[in-house]
């Protein structure tokens, strides 16, 4: 758009002339004594024209330097479905190159879990690097999720900060001095005990000058639920305010700063239905809507994120004349979303806006279901060579723990897909095989594994090896198991949780020999309409040893029940005791028989 200012044209002297004798036969002036006055009109200045600026977009990050080995699934223009390769920084940075390069003005921001919950490359580094990737890549915000409290708030402190304090069981600065992020984490709705925020609430960037100046204020929070989804030691003394309630009390701050727009960075979000399309927004549900539907005026775009879902969506809000415009970009960098704004600088409002998804096309890889190959539907961007080489860096530091083999494993193991993709499908199977087998000395009899905390399917390779790096992937968090005792009353209340309706619905994967059954038609707190152990059912009043990861031992994810159970022992991380299960035979079968069945 062009920079030029249109000025009203110099009236001649002749034109004058002309308007005054015009004035004077018109017989409109008005008499004053005994002369005529009159005068020129005033001169009406042009309307200044709008200013564009290019919003891009992203959420969900988790350390993924390198191409995840997933795909990003879209309409292929006759009806079905193609999958495209997608992620990587290095790719995911010239995507961003070139959707900057189409506004004269650009602010670059993320809606949360940028790091933690990651690869190797990152995560044995601190997520150092992912910082340095971001601040080469000139990141002006990030929202706090709730994965950047995974190592406590002291250490994301650091992280923003920088310097190389110890604060975790691992080494920080191992190959280079961190010097902290360059970009301003912002966390409106989370309060430290003096009632103050972690980090600042809000900010404003400026764009432009004279009369086309324009302020983009950004507001950056994580959900209310955070305490329910981390280590309650790693958020102590905080707290996390309602999301609606924080924003409404930041817009009229931000406004009377002389913001001309608003933009919202949240870790929240929701998930919509149908075939997968990266800019659809069919059946959109979740825990989004409710925020979005007691936003006061002011708010303009909000970006989301938590969900790992992509979508672009007009949401309707108490003014059924002003949808609110809804984002999100799937998940780790396989996608980035580009919003574009026409503010108004005279009036300070945004006058039009729209957005779109961008898949970061990258290379091509084999999956659980077999090869992703490149699509010619799709831009495919080629790697942004410095990028690349910083990243290539922490890739070979990292390269002794993933490229050592843990086994062998009989086939792809897939984390569960369409219907059953709330239940961790044969993975999530495996999984809570490896941690009873891990914990027998504790008693353990059952076993189960949350879900949402398996990160990517294990694709052995063509020989059936499973390395380090591929577990790594599938579980990247660390946690501490732990065996607690549990009546058959209070295990029957823990899978009841996962159908609560509070949350997404989230079945608890089980080991081998335990098996049960839900019906979503019965009443909340009645849907688990039968369980069985080793083919006999549950006595409600019978007490288990039972195992589970730190998380979901702390009421993670919203299963509180577990909190309230007795002689809990610690053993090894979830990690340790996959990495055990594997070695401990020449070869690990993928689990086929359901061990989650719904009542039909």
């Amino acid at each position: 758009m062009s920079e030029m200012r249109r000025e009203p044209a110099s009236m001649t002297a002749t034109a004058a002339a002309l308007l005054a004798l015009a004035a004077l036969l018109s017989g409109c002036a008005a008499p004053v004594g005994n002369r005529i006055a009159s005068a020129p009109p005033a001169p009406v200045a042009a309307p200044v024209e709008t200013v564009e600026v290019g919003v891009i977009a992203f959420n969900d990050f988790h350390g993924n330097l390198e191409p995840p080995r997933q795909s990003v699934g879209a309409p292929d223009g006759k009806g079905g479905t193609v999958q495209v390769p997608a992620g990587g920084a290095a790719w995911f940075a010239s995507a961003l190159d070139s959707l900057r390069a189409r506004h004269p003005y650009a602010l670059t921001v993320s809606a949360g879990d940028m790091i933690s919950a990651s690869p190797l490359a990152s995560s044995l580094f601190l997520d150092e690097p992912t910082v340095g990737v971001m601040n080469r890549l000139g990141l002006d915000f990030s929202a706090v999720g709730n994965h950047e409290f995974d190592r406590g708030q002291q250490e994301l402190l650091r992280l923003q900060a920088g310097g190389c304090a110890k604060l975790t069981a691992r080494e920080p600065c191992q190959l280079e001095r961190f010097t902290g992020a360059q970009f301003r984490y912002l966390a409106a709705s989370t309060r430290t005990a003096d009632g103050g925020t972690l980090f600042p609430a809000s900010a404003i960037k400026t764009f432009g000058e004279g009369a086309r100046q324009v302020r983009v204020g950004v507001i950056g929070l994580t959900l209310k639920g955070t305490p329910l989804l981390v280590t309650p030691s790693g958020i102590a003394g905080l707290t996390f305010a309602d999301e609606a309630d924080t924003i409404n009390a930041e817009v009229p701050k931000l406004k009377a700063q002389g913001a001309d727009a608003i933009i919202v960075l949240i870790h929240q979000g929701g998930k919509t239905s149908g075939a997968p399309d990266p800019n659809g927004c069919t059946g959109l549900a979740g825990d989004i809507l409710p925020v979005i539907s007691r936003l006061a005026p002011g708010v303009d775009v909000v970006v989301s994120g938590h969900t790992h879902a992509d979508y672009i969506c007009d949401v309707p809000t108490a003014d059924p004349a002003r949808p609110m415009l809804l984002t999100s970009a799937g998940l780790y960098g396989k996608e980035i979303t580009e919003i574009t704004l026409a503010i108004d600088p005279a009036n300070h409002r945004v006058t039009a806006r729209s957005a779109r998804n961008h898949i970061v096309q990258s290379v091509p890889f084999t999956s659980a279901k077999g090869p992703v190959a490149a699509s010619l539907l799709f831009p495919q961007y080629a790697p942004r060579a410095d990028i690349a080489a910083y990243v290539q860096r922490y890739v070979d530091a990292s390269k002794a723990f993933a490229t050592r083999p843990v086994g062998k494993l009989s086939g792809p193991a897939s984390t569960g897909e369409g219907a059953a993709a709330n239940t961790g499908g044969p993975l999530g199977n495996l999984i809570a095989d490896a941690q009873l087998f891990a914990t027998r000395s504790a008693g353990a009899e059952i076993a189960l594994m949350n879900p949402f905390g398996i990160r990517a399917a294990i694709v052995p390779a063509a020989d059936h090896t499973v390395t380090f790096g591929d577990i790594y992937l599938a579980q990247p968090f660390g946690s501490a198991l732990v065996t607690e005792t549990l009546t058959g009353a209070e295990i029957k209340a823990v899978l009841e949780q996962g159908f609560d309706d509070v949350g997404p619905e989230q079945a608890l994967a089980p080991s081998a020999g335990f098996l049960y059954r839900f019906d979503r038609r019965q009443p909340v707190g009645s849907r688990i309409v039968a369980i069985t152990l080793h083919g006999k059912p549950l006595d409600p009043a019978a007490r288990y040893r039972v195992t589970m990861n730190g998380f979901l031992a702390l009421g993670g994810d919203g299963f509180s029940v577990f909190t309230g159970a007795h002689a809990a022992v610690t053993g090894p991380t979830d990690i340790e005791a996959l990495e055990s299960y594997f070695r401990s035979a020449a070869q690990r079968a993928v689990p086929v028989e359901e061990r989650v069945l719904e009542a039909r």
